[in-house]
This record gives C-alpha cells, structure tokens and sequence, in this order.
C-alpha cells in the first residue's frame, strides 16, 4: 500500500477497507506517513465523511498504536467522564471524587487547555505541589488508595492520536466529527475503564455549536464505546453560558471545592449530580445516592486523599492574580445574554489560557461572574470581576467582552442545562 493510493480513494468519496486504515495509522505513527499526506487524508475525512465501520476502524487502528490500560485487579467496577470542553467546565474536580465517595473506581486521563477552553490539568496544578504526570503503577496506587485519580495521559496511550491531533490543530480539519470521535474515543477505550459517560458541550462557547452537530458527535462516540465493550451513554449539556460563576484555574479549584462542601452554584452541581449518577448507572453501582455524599463530607473526604495523594496540599492556599477589574451593568433590567465564548475568551486573554501547548498559564488568572442570564441587576452593579497579573491584560479582555451580554426588560429563552440523552 501507500499514502496516495489511501489519499485518493477518500477523496474521491470512497469507503476505506480496514486493510488500509490499520496500515495508514500505523504508517504515519513510523514516519513512513508523512505530516502532508496525513493532512491530505484528514482533509478528505473532514469533506466526505467516513461510516460507522470505518470509524471504528479507525478508532481501533489509534489504540493499537500504543498500550491499553488494564484495571482487572481492582476489587470495584471502573467509571470516567469525558467532556468536550466548555467555559467554567470544572465538573472533573468535584465529579471524580464524588464518584469515588460512591463506591466506583475513577481513572481520569484530562488534558490541557487550548484556546478559549479550560483544562483539567491547568486547573488541579494551581493547588502546591500537585503532580499531572504519574506512572501507570502510581495511577494505581492512587486509585487503590483515594478512590480517583486524575492525571495526563502517558506518551505510550494512542500515540498515533497525539501526532493526528497536533497536525489537525494546524491543517483547519479540527471540526472533522469522525477525527474528533475517534480522537476522543481512542484515549478513553485505551484508558481501560469498563464504563464511560460523555457530557457533550453546545454552544457558542463549546466545540459543537448546535444541538444537532453536537448529536451526531454524541451518537457517533456512544457506537464506537459501544462497540468496544465499553459501557458508553452521552448527555448534551448547554455551553451558551459559562458554566458556574468561576472561569479561570484556581478560581475554578475554589468552586469545585465550594460544591464538594455542600454548596457552590446551582447550575455546577446539578451537573455534577447528574453526571454521577449515569457514571455509577453505568458502573452498576446502586443504591448510592451522590446528593447524600456532597452532604456528608465523604466527597470532600475523597478529594482531600486524591489531591495529597498526588503530592497536592489540599488546605494550601490557592495562586491570586495581583490585579482586578470591575465590570458594571450598563443599566438596570435583567442579565438577557452572558455569552460562553465571550468570557472565555476574555479569560483566555487575561492569562488563564494558551495559544500554544507549550505556554505557561497564569493560575489566578480569570473571570468572576457575579451574575448569571435570567437574573435582575442594577446600574453600577458589579456583573463580572476580571483577574490578571499585569493590568495590560484588561484592555483586551474587555475588547473579548464587547457585545458577549446584554441587559433588557425581561429575561430571553436558553438552552436547558441537560438537553437530552443519548444512548446505544
């Protein structure tokens, strides 16, 4: 076989055999693929499609490229999360822990922010001392002895993922939904865990911009879990507005830990709750109810051994940025807009975030929202508090903001937090 042969018959609208998917992957994750014939081939991909077969083909071509993970020693069932990332999206934080407190295994491979989205890794490595990189023996001590871990995938899961991902970063095939299904999906069924739940983003802040572009991610990845022996489910959960009242890294570890207390906002931990309760549907844990373990402190139990256990202080005070910036209600009415990409973007300027992998992030760095869409303010009211470390930030933090809210006489329609599920 070779590239040009594989390129072309998907540009021209072909089906690929399995034959020439496990040998393209292979290929390129040798070098025998160059960067030009791979972004060649994924922008065929993104044009024309590919079917179901195909993509699990695909998917299983990914895994194959690396280890798989095993969890068969432990003495309870394996549950994670996975979502497509979002603005304020810190549900990792409480959710793992939570479900731990519940009686499930949780092995959490996160990642870093890119852009206008968050990253779980940035956000848990403002705490001191705290460690994303752990060896797969180190995972599993963790999990034995906390419950839950999360951590950064290791060079050896899905290696052809990590080469196909930086080059679709570059090549303008990011929006591709069998690349970013099988992307996803790969580290996950390579990850090990016997259960999966995928909480799947729409909206301006969010990857899939509509509902049905964000069904057809979540229908895709529920088949390729399915599949694979993975107990998979998805839920479409809106991004049209940032996600709690935090967008920033330690300011979302002080959330997390607010709802992982008992309290926190509304929005972060009915989302929380939820997704714990198809995690452990999913692991076959029942007669756990997640409410009763963010009451009686064994969630926050859960996350103090996580955290010290991956050499984090858990009561060690969290990084603040040196400067801060008021924004005011323009007029007094009801907060009719806060738009997700708006803020995030702000966020991202003010330090929070990074235009390249390889840039530093600045853990105190984000936006407060003191006020969320339906609510009523006043002239002068403080809406949101920008934090940064050089007061330059602010300029085009507040250019980010311009026209992402608005205020009016009466509250607009949005979408619901939990907008449907999805399932084999």
């Amino acid at each position: 076989m070779d590239a040009i042969e594989v390129i072309r018959a998907k540009r021209d609208g072909g089906e690929l055999s399995s034959d020439r998917i496990a040998w393209v992957i292979d290929a390129y994750t040798r070098g025998v693929v160059a960067d030009e014939q791979m972004s060649a081939l994924a922008m065929a991909i993104l044009l024309n499609g590919m079917n179901r077969r195909e993509i699990a083909d695909w998917t299983q071509a990914m895994i194959a490229s690396g280890e798989r993970m095993d969890w068969s020693s432990l003495d309870r069932p394996t549950a994670d999360k996975h979502s497509t990332g979002g603005v304020g999206d810190k549900i990792t934080l409480p959710l793992a822990p939570l479900v731990a407190a519940c009686g499930a295994y949780v092995p959490q491979l996160s990642g870093r922010g890119l852009g206008h989205t968050g990253g779980t890794l940035d956000k848990l490595e403002s705490i001191p001392g705290w460690r994303a990189s752990l060896s797969n023996e180190e995972m599993l001590a963790v999990l034995r002895s906390a419950g839950a871990v999360v951590c950064a995938a290791g060079s050896g899961l899905a290696p052809a993922d990590k080469k196909l991902y930086a080059l679709r970063d570059v090549t303008g095939t990011v929006e591709s939904i069998p690349l970013i299904a099988s992307s996803i999906m790969s580290k996950k069924i390579a990850e090990g865990t016997g259960s999966l739940v995928l909480d799947v983003k729409v909206g301006s802040g969010a990857f899939m911009k509509t509902v049905d572009t964000a069904r057809e991610l979540a229908e895709t990845m529920v088949a390729l879990g399915t599949d694979a022996g993975v107990r998979t489910v998805a839920l479409l959960t809106a991004m049209d507005r940032p996600l709690g009242r935090a967008v920033g890294n330690a300011l979302e570890v002080e959330e997390s830990v607010e709802v992982l207390a008992g309290g926190g906002p509304s929005d972060v931990v009915e989302l929380t709750v939820r997704l714990a309760r198809e995690m452990l549907e999913a692991a076959g844990v029942a007669g756990v109810d997640p409410e009763d373990a963010l009451k009686d402190g064994s969630a926050m139990d859960a996350w103090r051994r996580m955290i010290t256990a991956q050499g984090g202080d858990p009561d060690a005070l969290l990084p603040r940025a040196a400067e801060t910036m008021t924004v005011e209600a323009p007029e007094s009415g009801v907060l009719t807009r806060l738009d997700a990409y708006a803020v995030g973007l702000a966020a991202w300027r003010l330090g929070a975030g990074r235009a390249r992998k390889e840039d530093p992030v600045s853990f105190g760095a984000g936006v407060t929202l003191h006020a969320k869409p339906g609510d009523v303010v006043r002239a002068g009211q403080p809406l949101l508090t920008l934090h940064a470390d050089e007061t330059e930030r602010f300029a085009r933090a507040l250019e980010a903001l311009e026209g992402g809210y608005a205020v009016g006489p009466a509250s607009q329609e949005q979408l619901p937090l939990v907008i449907d599920r999805i399932t084999a």
